[in-house]
């Protein structure tokens, strides 16, 4: 009978994963701060023994001593420790498992690689929902696609089925952080627990939660996922717990951080988690999990739903299913992370134990103008339709000039609409779509201003906050023009002839997409002009 120590193995994930593994025929050494915790955990819990350990300090002679076949690290949190117990595992030749869903733990695992393999163990980082379920639902999703665009991935915790303090201070110490994210084919910034929305998770069936919400959060996925998937798509993480309210305070709580007011809410665990203690008596039992995947023109969307509070089984899945593998030696020497050792097919069995419903659904994506425009889209010029065919998300690089008007009241409307000041700038342009509305961002050197496109009939509606212009589609084998229709302000429609003179064209020339936009203003004369060219990024 194979000895796995588990630290933090009475936890809320770790007491999950020890009786997973007894259940497996394992004996399990769970490891731990109290003595008492731990021994009336292992009291009801036959091939189970308790033991004193602190993982940040003298868990090596822990190990010395039990020598187990097997770590498994389920304390957590991860984001503030370093690698002091797969260090500790390799000096002693042992392998070593863990649940860490900490972005700069799992990627930086590999930096242990070369001491692993003269080792002769395998370590192994983020055995958990993410990396090691979200890629392998990530990697089934894509399969047969020739290029994926955007991955959005969201998790919503049933409340009273909490795992606990260390997943909140691991919440805490990204609430309002800056997190690293691959979007519009460059690296970019979001901040920790902003950009909320709304999330669905339904199975065909209308079985699942609806309008939970979620926000961003920092995990490996981030990092690995780019770089995994044919197209080196766009990935994007949020979680949530199902009550809004404290969905929302944590949201509020965000800002100070992220202006630099407070250097981030660890510090504030203290009273934050009694207040997040007082709320884990309300709520349901229902967990949910969706990876959607877009490219090659579809959307394909993994959906898990839980019930009955099972939704925690989820995470120790999958250090369960590798803990089998590294025991009867079928694991390779080295340090890596879990992302692409499992497959969707491994966690089905598991899942068919519980009451967890899952499925996957597939639908297409046509791009906007491809919608708008109909047969008339496949006769533009290729480099243009490319810039157009924005599922999910995209980008464009470039050179761009820019004119602004010298009028003062053109310079007050052009510093209201964020227009850069005039000058040739460097030139990126990037695309997120989603339900069918694409939003363009586009940077002159760091000058940025915004807008949101649409679909009104057989034209499109662009919007610039709360101003909204509809224009039709001219177009031929050269290009397109833009043709303003309409337009209004907060939903009113106003008169034509104060509608400010626009001219849009773009077409191709020498392989490049081009664009010129002049707006002007009645009485007011120029605002601003820009023109300049694009290739899709890489």
């Amino acid at each position: 009978m194979k000895r796995i120590l588990i630290i933090g193995g009475y936890g809320g994930f770790g007491a999950r994963l020890s009786r997973r593994l007894v259940a497996a025929g394992h004996r399990v050494i769970v490891a731990g701060r109290s003595a008492e915790k731990g021994a009336a955990f292992c009291a009801g819990l036959a091939n189970a023994e308790p033991v004193v350990a602190n993982r940040t300090r003298g868990i090596g002679l822990v190990m010395a001593r039990l020598r187990p076949d097997l770590v498994i690290d389920a304390a957590g949190p991860f984001q503030s420790g370093g690698h002091i117990v797969p260090e500790a595992c390799i000096a002693m030749r042992i392998p070593y498992l863990d649940l860490a869903d900490a972005r700069d733990f799992v990627t930086g695992i590999g930096a242990l690689d070369t001491a692993a393999r003269r080792a002769g163990v395998p370590i192994i980082a983020g055995a958990s929902s993410v990396p090691a379920l979200s890629g392998a639902v990530a990697r089934h999703l894509a399969a047969g696609l020739e290029r994926i665009d955007a991955v959005e991935i969201a998790i919503s915790a049933s409340n009273r089925s909490s795992a606990g303090v260390s997943v909140a201070k691991a919440i805490l110490s990204y609430v309002g952080r800056p997190i690293r994210l691959w979007r519009g084919r460059r690296w970019a910034a979001g901040f920790g627990w902003q950009e909320m929305r709304h999330a669905d998770f339904l199975l065909a069936d209308g079985h699942g939660i609806k309008g939970r919400l979620v926000a961003l959060a920092d995990v490996p996925d981030l990092d690995l996922m780019p770089a995994a998937l044919p197209g080196r798509p766009a990935v994007t993480f949020r979680a949530g717990t199902e009550l809004g309210f404290q969905m929302i305070a944590l949201w509020l709580a965000s800002w100070p951080v992220r202006w630099g007011w407070m250097r981030s809410l660890t510090r504030n665990a203290a009273w934050l988690l009694p207040l997040y203690r007082m709320t884990l008596g309300l709520g349901g039992a229902r967990s949910a999990m969706r990876v959607e995947v877009k490219g090659d023109g579809c959307a394909r969307c993994w959906t898990l739903v839980a019930d009955k509070g099972e939704g925690l089984e989820v995470p120790t899945m999958a250090a369960a299913l590798l803990a089998g593998r590294v025991l009867a030696g079928g694991m390779a020497p080295g340090a890596y992370d879990a992302s692409g050792l499992l497959d969707l097919a491994d966690f089905e069995p598991l899942f068919a134990t519980l009451a967890i419903r899952h499925a996957i659904a597939e639908h297409a994506v046509p791009p906007l103008y491809a919608r708008i425009m109909g047969e008339r889209f496949a006769a533009l010029p290729p480099v243009v339709r490319a810039i157009h065919r924005v599922n999910g998300d995209g980008g464009a690089t470039g050179e761009g000039r820019v004119e602004r008007g010298t009028g003062m009241i053109a310079r007050l409307i052009g510093w209201v609409m964020r227009f850069p000041p005039t000058g040739d700038y460097p030139l990126h342009v990037a695309f997120a779509e989603r339900d069918g509305v694409e939003h363009w961002t586009r940077d002159f050197g760091g000058h940025h201003f915004a807008s949101c496109l649409a679909q009104d009939g057989d034209c499109v509606t662009e919007r610039f906050g709360p101003l909204r212009f509809v224009f039709a589609l001219p177009s031929d084998r050269a290009g397109l023009r833009m043709v303003l229709r309409r337009w209004s302000a907060f939903g009113i429609r106003l008169p034509r002839m104060l509608a400010p003179r626009i001219e849009a064209r773009e077409w191709a020339e020498d392989g490049r997409f081009h664009l010129m936009v002049d707006i002007r203003m009645p009485l007011i004369g120029p605002i601003v002009r820009y023109t300049g060219w694009l290739w899709p990024a890489a």
